[in-house]
């Protein structure tokens, strides 16, 4: 387990996320309610990313690194909402339906990490 390498992971997810999220706002401003799909996409992209990176460097225990790595980016991006929500005191697009976003930051990455590392666990041989 590599400890420090998933909370800096974690903390780039979170930030590329918000970041594209807020531009993903001003490019969507006229249709906002499509715009819930958008963040979990981008979600989608950044988590499977920053998972290779990861999950590439493990040899032994690749689902259960993957589902313990899932879980420290999940841990990291509440951690990351809640001090942006309290040093900003602002609203934002994640937080006005902050329950969906928790649920999909939950179902999505750890899917995306736990099928990584299996991925990661089989031998492919390409002919």
């Amino acid at each position: 387990m590599k400890l420090k390498l998933a909370i800096i992971y974690g903390i780039l997810i979170w930030i590329i996320t918000y970041l594209a999220t807020w531009m993903a706002l001003k490019i969507f401003s006229n249709s906002l309610l499509s715009f819930n799909i958008v963040i979990p996409i981008i979600l989608i992209i950044v988590t499977g990313f920053f998972g290779i990176l990861y999950i590439r460097n493990i040899y032994e225990n690749e689902v259960i690194e993957g589902l313990i790595v899932g879980v420290i980016f999940i841990i990291v991006d509440v951690i990351c909402d809640f001090s942006l929500s309290i040093i900003s005191k602002t609203p934002n697009i994640m937080f006005t339906d902050y329950e969906f976003h928790v649920f999909s930051i939950i179902v999505i990455t750890l899917l995306i990490t736990t099928f990584l590392g299996y991925l990661a666990q089989m031998s492919i041989d390409l002919k």
